[in-house]
């Protein structure tokens, strides 16, 4: 049977876009390569503007009732400074880890109408000509040893920021820089936590630490690097030392003991292709329509946003065609983003440059406030 929308990814992104679609009375199909629920390196972390979108959609039960909730943040630099910037109004994000909060949007998916297969690869995509012109038509993938096509009116490319759609395409590709590497882990027995979570700007990097439930921390190192640095292939040392390192943090986590393998994820910056031309028939969600890492924490909310925008672009080509609907759809995700993603770069331009961060340490000593208005920025107050 043909399906309306196939969407390839069964992220946040792909997940959202399948539950509003299955709403609207869609025939979808959601697929992944991996078998659910999986683990993602990941924050772990929503912010108030990002818990907005789930309210609005109705899909905030969970979060509500399992995330640990996150009061703001506190930014440390390696110079001494430390600064408290709570979310303003009593706003207030949430901690959940991924592997949790991506499984529950699956079953939501599902109980609104989707039809989801995990351990399904997709290999390619599938064209057709249409009046004269190529387009998509859905792709061809396999699942439990063997090759089938997935046939659609739309698909939808929500696989991460390594998309195959999206890189075999030409849409995407890694810029020269920044070239950075995450290695993250979860610890228990982190002292000095609190319900904020925390940014530890040092000089060529970054340590994120969030507090999740039961007792557990989320650690996040975001550091300068290639592929083949050596480093990388002992991640949970490279971790270790940068906390037994650190002088604000070496003592909270003396007594610590890391919970399984750590992971590493890297390259991560990927950027569209000024050339590249989204094909009909396919439209790119999440991740795959460009990454950075988000020291800001509202990655999610680019995923979980830009999942209902690609849906609502689904349904309009559905329903109209296809004429325009890029077109629409790049002006929409532009005036939804376009403001934090310039936010998210000033930011760490900032941070890799040691006389702006001088800078900005000395303005935060003597105007805390200057702390708080970024904290409320990078936390979407203003969407909350």
């Amino acid at each position: 049977m043909r399906d309306d929308v196939i969407i390839v990814g069964a992220g946040p992104a792909g997940s959202v876009a399948a539950t509003v679609l299955a709403r609207a009375g869609v025939r979808v199909r959601l697929i992944d390569r991996s078998t659910f629920p999986r683990d993602k390196l990941c924050g772990d972390t929503l912010n108030p503007g990002t818990l907005a979108v789930l309210r609005r959609l109705k899909l905030n039960a969970l979060t509500d009732a399992q995330g640990l909730p996150i009061s703001g943040m506190l930014i440390t630099h390696g110079g001494g400074l430390a600064i408290e910037g709570r979310y303003p109004r009593q706003l207030i994000g949430r901690a959940i880890p991924r592997r949790t909060l991506d499984w529950s949007l699956v079953q939501q998916a599902v109980n609104a109408g989707a039809a989801f297969e995990e351990h399904t690869r997709v290999q390619a995509t599938i064209f057709t000509d249409h009046r004269g012109s190529t387009q998509v038509a859905g792709v061809s993938a396999e699942t439990h040893g063997r090759v089938c096509a997935l046939r659609s009116a739309v698909t939808i490319a929500a696989d991460g920021r390594r998309s195959t759609l999206a890189f075999r395409q030409g849409l995407l590709g890694h810029p020269r820089r920044p070239r950075r590497w995450a290695v993250g882990a979860y610890f228990e027995g982190v002292g000095g936590t609190s319900s904020l979570g925390e940014m530890h700007i040092r000089a060529g990097r970054y340590i994120g630490v969030a507090p999740i439930a039961h007792g557990l921390t989320n650690v996040c190192l975001v550091k300068a690097s290639s592929g083949g640095d050596a480093v990388l292939r002992e991640p949970g040392a490279l971790l270790g030392r940068a906390l037994s390192e650190d002088p604000l943090l070496r003592d909270r986590f003396a007594a610590a003991r890391m919970i399984g393998r750590p992971v590493v994820l890297g390259p991560l910056a990927v950027d569209v292709l000024p050339a590249g031309v989204v094909p009909d028939g396919l439209l790119l969600a999440g991740d795959a329509t460009g990454f950075i890492d988000p020291m800001t924490g509202d990655g999610l909310r680019f995923a979980i946003r830009g999942g209902e925008l690609a849906a609502l672009a689904a349904l309009d080509a559905l329903g109209n065609g296809w004429h325009g609907v890029h077109a629409r759809l790049a002006r929409t995700r532009q005036k939804e983003f376009a403001a934090k993603w310039k936010f998210n770069r000033l930011l760490r331009t900032l941070v890799d440059s040691p006389a702006a961060v001088r800078a900005a340490t000395g303005c935060a000593r003597l105007a805390p406030a200057f702390i708080r208005a970024l904290v409320a920025r990078a936390g979407d107050c203003d969407r909350a």
